[in-house]
């Protein structure tokens, strides 16, 4: 069982075995574990003595996020990105926390940047009790994100500044990882920011009026980036079909260039078979100037096609 644990009272935050944790009383102790394995379950349930119900929503193996008042606590499930690269289909880690009055317990699964951040505030003091955790926890995350989204859309608008027939391989490329990736945030931003409003409307006096006013930003800069993600979206299946246009107007291009040139050599491949023939009595064929006046007439007739061709504007895209 890995992970840590601090102990902050009067602004001074001490760190403290886990297995100490529990008998340790204080303005808040928050102790964090980055497992969800049997040994986890049970030091949650046996030595934190949590409720069966809480311990399998902190260890759970699949989540997404939510909130739930459990008697006197609440139960958070957050996600935001990870240290480590995660499944296209995943690409959030979540962090699970059950919070009640001077007590908190987060756990984790894979590595979640925000944890340092929220650690690197408790150091400095910044933190003093259930609702300032919690609260830090979701400011980060959302502070972590709003980049990563930002830049999502960025990469769409280089995109369109891009538009072009010779880039379109290129480009798909580019539309396709944006699209996985607004999905995927997607995905987990909107339930997040339900789970946040709920979280600021819960009663119970170990959340301040300043935590609820937070938490409300982060719900709100949740519902912005859930927005965007959607029409990040959008515009990512509007420029697929762009380029998905430009290049069958490429392959109509190049089989226009096939069309000519097949419809250009047709009647001379005809020329040519019928005097390639291997028989006897073909017209003029003993005469000396014969070769010379069908490669004539063969030039005549593809000069013919061409003018004829450019009169009726094929050769305009």
């Amino acid at each position: 069982m890995t992970g840590f644990a601090y102990r902050v009272d009067q602004g001074q935050a001490t760190t403290i075995p886990i297995r100490e944790a529990v008998a340790t009383q204080a303005r808040l102790v928050w102790v964090h574990l980055e497992t969800n394995d049997a040994v986890a379950q049970r030091w949650l349930s046996d030595s934190a003595h949590i409720g069966d119900y809480v311990v399998d929503a902190l260890t759970a193996t699949e989540t997404r996020p939510r909130c739930e008042a459990v008697g006197e606590g609440a139960f958070v499930n957050l996600r935001g990105r990870s240290s480590e690269p995660l499944d296209g289909s995943d690409m959030l880690a979540s962090v699970r926390i059950w919070a009640v009055k001077g007590r908190v317990y987060s756990v984790t699964r894979r590595p979640l940047l925000a944890v340092d951040l929220v650690r690197q505030e408790v150091e400095k003091g910044a933190i003093d009790d259930p609702g300032d955790l919690i609260t830090a926890f979701a400011t980060a995350i959302t502070n972590d994100l709003d980049p990563d989204v930002a830049g999502l859309g960025d990469d769409l608008d280089d995109c369109e500044e891009q538009l072009d027939e010779r880039r379109v391989f290129q480009l798909r490329r580019t539309v396709s990882r944006v699209r996985v990736a607004a999905i995927g945030y997607r995905r987990f931003l909107n339930p997040q920011r339900a789970a946040l409003e709920k979280l600021a409307a819960l009663p119970g006096d170990w959340l301040a009026d300043d935590d609820r006013l937070h938490l409300s930003a982060a719900a709100d800069r949740a519902a912005r980036m859930a927005e965007e993600l959607e029409s990040i979206r959008e515009r990512s299946a509007l420029i697929h079909e762009t380029l998905t246009d430009l290049r069958a107007e490429q392959i109509d291009n190049r089989a226009l260039v096939i069309s000519i040139v097949a419809m250009v050599f047709l009647p001379l491949t005809f020329i040519t078979g019928l005097y390639g023939m291997n028989v006897k009595n073909l017209p003029y064929a003993e005469e000396p100037w014969a070769f010379d006046a069908i490669l004539g007439a063969c030039a005549l007739i593809s000069a013919g096609i061409v003018i004829y061709f450019v009169q009726k504007h094929w050769f305009r895209r």
